[in-house]
């Protein structure tokens, strides 16, 4: 009996732990996706700059199928955002499955944030240039940023704002109505297919906007703000598919907890009854004893 009632004791305590982190993740998907509709105006802003760049620069650009899938020779930088914690279900195994099936070329240099996901991409056999720490708030995303672009640089002298010259794609879980689903992501080389949209695109407003300093210059400053907007975006979406996934699983590990407190306190009340009715079969039989048998003779 002690040791039934030092388990039920442990499951209530590890289902107020379950409930906490159910709480935790709910508020944490609420700030992260707040933070992705806010940074929607930012976005278009910078669309809007690169489209006057673009009608002003002539941008050379290799095709539009990624240096990934067509086997183009040159190296290929690839940023995968995992999680650093567990109790997210398969939120890394997925992801890490989706981008070996996408990843086909030999030069691949890659990055990871969240140190589960490095454990996956070297059990995958992936050697890492770099490993990042999970931004714990949507305020630490732009240091992950800085973070991320600085490494980059610093690795192949690459990523400078010239889209013709280095590979750039994004592995991340993006958010759905149900769950999450893994995407990939290129930011470089742009798109030709969206340039042309960006450079079609009308100026919302009658006055048109004057460019200041030489074409090539603001572009490249335009395109480092896109990949800024684009990796702070694929963190926010990501961090707020892993909170989801701690959700679910917190959410199924609740429902668990409660079937095992209800099996666990039937048991401790059928154990508790066995013995309160031993316990009045005992005294019965006592009192049965202690009674003269009345068919005796005097």
């Amino acid at each position: 009996m002690s040791g039934l009632r030092r388990q039920i004791a442990s499951a209530g305590d590890l289902r107020s732990v379950v409930r906490t982190m159910k709480a935790s993740a709910a508020a944490a998907i609420g700030q992260y996706e707040k933070s992705v509709a806010a940074l929607a105006d930012y976005a278009c802003t910078v669309e809007l700059g690169l489209s006057v760049c673009l009608r002003a620069v002539a941008v050379n650009s290799h095709s539009t199928e990624s240096t990934v899938n067509s086997g183009t020779p040159g190296v290929v930088n690839v940023v995968v955002f995992g999680s650093d914690q567990g109790l997210v279900g398969r939120f890394n195994e997925v992801l890490i499955e989706f981008a070996l099936s996408e990843l086909t070329s030999s030069t691949v240099k890659v990055w990871a944030v969240g140190e589960r996901m490095h454990e996956r991409l070297l059990d995958a056999g992936i050697q890492t240039q770099g490993l990042f720490a999970v931004p714990g708030s949507v305020a630490q995303i732009t240091q992950l940023v800085g973070q991320i672009l600085q490494d980059l640089y610093r690795s192949n002298g690459g990523v400078q704002g010239e889209p013709q010259r280095e590979t750039l794609i994004l592995f991340y879980n993006r958010p759905t109505v149900a769950d999450y689903d893994p995407v990939r992501q290129q930011l470089l080389p742009l798109d030709q297919r969206w340039q042309r949209r960006l450079a079609r695109e009308a100026w919302p407003t009658p006055q048109g906007p004057e460019m200041l300093g030489t074409g090539a210059d603001v572009l490249g400053a335009f395109i480092r703000e896109h990949l800024f907007v684009s990796l702070f975006r694929a963190s926010a979406e990501s961090s707020a598919s892993e909170n989801a996934s701690r959700l679910a699983a917190m959410q199924r590990a609740d429902r668990n907890i409660g079937a095992l407190q209800q099996a666990l306190n039937a048991r401790f009340h059928r154990l508790r009854q066995a013995g309160i009715d031993e316990e009045l079969f005992d005294v019965i039989a006592g009192f049965d004893a202690l009674i003269p048998d009345s068919d005796a003779s005097p």
